[in-house]
């Protein structure tokens, strides 16, 4: 998340003229750019921007409606307690399963995430070092 969290900085420091980024199209390596129904850098800069407030909320928004739901376990009052205590076990193993595979899928995600940043920043560096003058001529 610490990776994520620095490109996403890098990128907003480094990304002053976002409309410089209109109609340019991320490059896959080794294959031509892409076109047609793929959105273009700035739609990816606009949606990576607002892709980040909502991780840094983090599960806070999700904790708080969990808190609001029922716990159906004790609605319906086991009466027998080796049973609860089964149920209780095999509840857990499959918490432990489930938080694993979301684990999993956010730390997928935030990868993706961390790439498209990183790709998005180093192309426009690429831009501005094509539209600057260069360091040996004057620039008047």
């Amino acid at each position: 998340m610490e990776q994520y969290f620095s490109a996403t900085q890098k990128m907003e420091q480094e990304v002053m003229f976002p409309s410089l980024l209109r109609g340019v199209f991320p490059q896959q390596e080794g294959a031509a750019p892409a076109a047609g129904g793929h959105t273009d850098l700035y739609e990816r800069y606009q949606l990576l921007k607002a892709i980040k407030p909502v991780v840094e909320k983090g599960l806070a928004s999700v904790t708080d409606q969990s808190h609001t739901s029922p716990d159906t376990s004790t609605a319906f009052g086991d009466t027998d307690p080796s049973t609860a205590s089964d149920d209780n076990d095999a509840m857990d193993a499959q918490l432990e399963e489930r938080l694993s595979h979301h684990l999993a899928g956010l730390q997928q995600v935030l990868t993706h995430l961390t790439r498209d940043t990183n790709a998005l920043t180093r192309r426009y560096s690429q831009i501005l070092e094509q539209i600057s003058p260069s360091e040996g001529q004057p620039s008047w």
